[in-house]
């Protein structure tokens, strides 16, 4: 049906109701988007505002700042070789006060030391009678220290989170992993030589220490220490095959969670950042020169009838053979005038070749800050290449002369020092120091020593041990020497047939006692230290013990001694 004109609307209300429509919707628009501008402004100074207070000024407390920014959570775990943890870095909270807030100071630190006694209330008594809006009154509180401050009840206080490094070991591998400050940055060991690794690299770092090993060797290094009443001790095991550190003890050690008061010898680590004369374990570098060069072989003999008098000095033998001895026993017997015979054969020239190419001349690579510099002679005399051919005149650290000895034992070949675990499939980089066949002589050589020498302390039942002792007079400068202050040490390898470890114990100035007769050298003090440890340590490691006696040890280990007449010219000096 069609509709009529008078059915339907007036067009003219129809274009008013519209119009009003737009308007309407158009205020409300603009009125929307004053409103989300005013809150955006609110929302951004108050975030500006909270900024301000968080980072840049925390109540004009300018050095809080730092505090937080340096706490960083996220630094690095530090395991060793097993991945069993040496550092980690935990959340804490540390107690802070609004000054201004606080009415009575003295009653408040009365309160807060019944919950931290360990509270500086001096300190705490002063900063709380400012009008500071932000004082730190104790960082890095435990959850139930947390607790109990805030069942205080006590306005204005406040917490604020940090972190804090945490080594479940303590003191047993101190020296090697060192410590952070509250901050944590590094300020010695690993913790310092690898901070920035270990602060941007969310990965853990992990070393070739295996705390296990470094337990067995402090245990006995320090009962060693205690037992002949040593000023300290050093102690390394590496791996000569690979130049890794198994285990590294200084003693006197530290508390890393109290290094601000420990003393200057407690924080020095003996094997890296002490030098010092080696005495008669440099004849095994002194041997292998000779032996390596062809100036001489186990079939020669030198005279060591006579003590050797250079100008105002005088070389002679702790127990003088006072006859011809061949290389074997000069060894054995450790001659110093059988040492210096076979250096000056050597020559000068050669001798610092070979003590470069064996790592004796130059600073260890060992990654750590706390490494000591050899000290080598001025000028290298005649008299120079005399005295270091048995460990005088020249001083290196401890980890120097292990790395040394283990070139010389594994084949030849120097491998840096490192305290940073190298991966399974990395490419060796070690430097021929000497022939395999000078290794393969040393070694029966050093296992002589512990058979038949100054070392048979050291020997450990049903594993081949092998190594050399020393005892050096401390120097106490302008070339004198103190006769009764002694470094006593013993350097070995196992098993001799085909090394992998080498271990090193030393005592500054140990005191004989009743069970070494009154003597406190290197076989009597040291020697023992380094059995007891081969003896725990190679069960662990599943090492298996063998007969001593067996047909193919035997012949492994043999040594074809020189005849009787066998000579080799001796020098004479005036």
């Amino acid at each position: 049906m069609a509709m009529t004109t008078l059915d339907m609307p007036p067009p003219v209300n129809r274009v008013r109701l519209g119009s009003q429509t737009v308007a309407a919707l158009e205020l409300c628009r603009g009125r929307l988007l004053m409103c989300a501008v005013v809150f955006a402004l609110a929302f951004v100074g108050v975030g500006l505002r909270l900024a301000d207070l968080a980072v840049l000024h925390l109540g004009g407390e300018p050095g809080a700042a730092r505090i937080v920014a340096a706490a960083s959570p996220d630094r690095a775990d530090i395991v060793d070789r097993n991945g069993t943890l040496l550092a980690t870095s935990l959340a804490t909270a540390s107690l802070h006060a609004d000054a201004s807030l606080i009415g009575e100071p003295d009653a408040v630190v009365t309160r807060l030391l019944t919950v931290l006694p360990e509270l500086n209330a001096e300190r705490a008594r002063a900063q709380l009678a400012t009008d500071r809006r932000f004082v730190w009154l104790h960082r890095h509180l435990t959850p139930r220290q947390q607790y109990q401050v805030n069942r205080l009840g006590i306005p204005g206080l406040g917490f604020q989170h940090e972190s804090r490094r945490y080594y479940p070991f303590g003191h047993l591998a101190a020296h090697v992993v060192g410590f952070t400050d509250r901050d944590g940055q590094g300020l010695a060991g690993i913790e310092l030589s690898q901070n920035v690794r270990l602060r941007d690299d969310a990965a853990a770092l992990r070393l070739s220490l295996d705390i296990r090993l470094q337990s067995i060797l402090h245990e006995e290094l320090s009962a060693a220490t205690d037992e002949f009443r040593a000023q300290g001790g050093a102690g390394l095991i590496m791996d000569a095959n690979s130049g890794e550190i198994l285990a590294m003890v200084s003693l006197p050690d530290f508390n890393p969670y109290d290094a601000g008061r420990m003393s200057e010898e407690m924080r020095f680590n003996r094997n890296t950042l002490g030098v010092y004369e080696m005495g008669s374990t440099f004849k095994i570098f002194t041997t292998a020169m000779a032996l390596d060069s062809g100036v001489a072989t186990l079939q020669s003999g030198y005279d060591a009838t006579h003590p050797i008098r250079v100008g105002r000095f005088t070389i002679t033998d702790y127990h003088a053979e006072a006859r011809w001895l061949s290389v074997p026993e000069i060894v054995r017997y450790s001659s110093n005038i059988g040492a210096v015979h076979m250096a000056m054969a050597v020559g000068t020239d050669r001798q610092q070749q070979y003590l470069r190419a064996l790592g004796l001349l130059d600073r260890s690579p060992v990654e750590l800050t706390e490494i000591g510099a050899p000290l080598i002679p001025d000028q290298w005399r005649e008299i120079n290449t005399m005295t270091i051919s048995f460990g005088h005149g020249l001083s290196v650290s401890p980890v120097q002369l292990v790395s040394g000895v283990a070139a010389v034992v594994n084949g030849g070949v120097l491998y840096p020092a490192t305290i940073v675990a190298r991966e399974p499939d990395a490419a060796m980089d070690g430097r021929r120091a000497i022939s395999s066949r000078t290794s393969d002589q040393m070694r029966r050589l050093l296992r002589m020593v512990v058979e038949e020498g100054t070392g048979r302390q050291a020997d450990a039942a049903g594993y081949l041990v092998g190594g050399k002792t020393g005892t050096a007079e401390k120097s106490q400068g302008r070339g004198g020497y103190a006769r009764n202050s002694l470094l006593s040490s013993f350097v070995a390898a196992f098993p001799m047939t085909n090394p992998d470890y080498v271990i090193l114990a030393m005592l500054d100035e140990p005191q004989g006692n009743a069970r070494t007769h009154g003597y406190a050298t290197g076989g009597w003090v040291a020697a023992p230290v380094v059995r007891r440890v081969v003896e725990r340590m190679a069960p662990m490691l599943g090492l298996p013990p063998v007969d001593h006696d067996d047909p193919e040890i035997r012949e492994a280990m043999w040594l074809p001694l020189p005849p009787a007449e066998s000579r080799v010219a001796s020098f004479s000096m005036q």
